[in-house]
Order: structure tokens, then C-alpha cells, then sequence
């Protein structure tokens, strides 16, 4: 047997969402806010990231817009440079994250598994290195595809769990084989598709990052 894939499987089994688990989360995340290092309030508009998000979601003006654990906005910060009259939306169970998001955008604190939005609020949502951290995967994605309406689209930007161990992560962090998420995001948009992406255009991807896009 391959050691390392038991071990790979046994380390991805995830933990049960309970209250005090939680907490632990938006404590870690609460003290991360203090991080500008390793959690910037911007990005380089010019990651293929950003790109990859906005050609999918687009256009969207005069659309609603939902960033699904946003942390400190920093995605939210250039699309909404890129697409001024748009209204976007910055979800983060961490209240502390959210103080640094930029003026112009609406915030509101909450949980992934628990998105505070009536059905099909949004016309478009995305998370990127988010859902690793909502624990209860199917039941985020479930949540995220509610809160777009019929024929919105939804991008998620992960880390591919073929790649499990490459980065420290802690107990709660889940990654995802590219067919893992594509059918859970089948069980409630019409179209999912995955494809592996790099933070460059110009420079190949490793396997590490994978996009799925979706149409609800």
C-alpha cells in the first residue's frame, strides 16, 4: 500500500463544523488581520487570478456581485476598479478582516455554510482560497450556488489536493480534486468545468491552483 496516500487521506478527512471549531477559525483569521505580509489588503491586478475571475463573471455592470470569504477585500478591491458600476459584496466570518475592506464595497460578517443572503441575491459570486476553510465543503457550495440567481455565474479559485503537503495548512484546511468540486457544483448549476491555473498567464501551472467555473 502507498503510505503516503493513506496518509494523505487520512490528514484530508475533515473535522466536524462544531461551535467551538468555528470559533477557533474567526479567532485565527481575527488574528491574521494584524498580517499585512502573508494577508495583504491588495493583489497585483495583473495575476491571472484576477483575470481568469473577471473574464468568467463578466460584464457586470449594473450587477450584484458576491466575494465569498473576502478576508480583507483585496479581489473585491481591483474588480471593482475594473468594473466600476457594479455593487459587490465582501462575506468573512472575521469582523476584524473586514475592517480593512475598502470603502464602496458592502460588507457583511457571516459563515460560509450560513451565507445571510435570501436566494439569488447575487448575479455572480466567487471565492478564492476560501472554501479550504468552511469545513462543511458541500454544504458552502450549496450555499454559495442559493444565493445566485438562475443563469448567474460563480468561480472558485482552490488549492487541488493532489498537491496535499506542499504548504503548512492547519487542522480544518481542506483541498479538492478538480472532479470533487465540479460535482458538487453540478448538483446545482447547469455547466461546472475545471482547469488548472497558475498566478501568471505567461508562466505554466504546477497543479497546485485549480479554477472551477460554473453557470447556476
Amino acid at each position: 500500500m502507498d503510505l503516503s496516500l493513506l496518509f494523505r487521506r487520512k490528514r484530508q478527512a475533515p473535522p466536524a463544523l462544531t461551535g467551538e471549531l468555528r470559533e477557533r477559525i474567526r479567532a485565527s483569521f481575527d488574528e491574521a488581520s494584524a498580517d499585512e505580509e502573508n494577508f495583504p489588503s491588495t493583489i497585483d491586478p495583473r495575476i491571472y487570478h484576477v483575470k481568469l475571475i473577471h473574464q468568467h463573471l463578466a460584464p457586470l455592470a449594473g450587477k450584484r456581485v458576491l466575494d465569498v470569504g473576502c478576508g480583507k477585500g483585496r479581489f473585491a478591491r481591483v474588480l471593482r476598479e475594473l468594473e466600476p458600476e457594479a455593487e459587490f459584496w465582501g462575506l468573512d466570518l472575521s469582523e476584524e478582516m473586514l475592517r480593512y475592506v475598502p470603502a464602496g464595497i458592502h460588507t457583511r460578517a457571516g459563515s460560509m455554510t450560513e451565507l445571510p443572503f435570501e436566494d439569488g441575491f447575487f448575479d455572480a459570486a466567487y471565492a478564492t482560497e476560501s472554501l479550504e476553510h468552511a469545513v462543511e465543503i458541500e454544504r458552502a457550495v450549496a450555499e454559495i450556488c442559493r444565493v445566485v440567481k438562475p443563469g448567474g455565474r460563480i468561480a472558485i479559485i482552490d488549492k487541488n489536493a493532489e498537491h496535499w503537503g506542499r504548504l503548512k495548512t492547519p487542522e480544518w484546511e481542506r483541498w479538492f480534486r478538480p472532479a470533487e468540486l465540479e460535482r458538487l457544483l453540478r448538483q446545482h448549476c447547469r455547466q461546472a468545468a475545471s482547469r488548472p491555473v497558475s498566478y501568471w498567464e505567461d508562466v505554466a501551472p504546477d497543479g497546485l491552483f485549480v479554477a472551477w467555473l460554473a453557470v447556476k
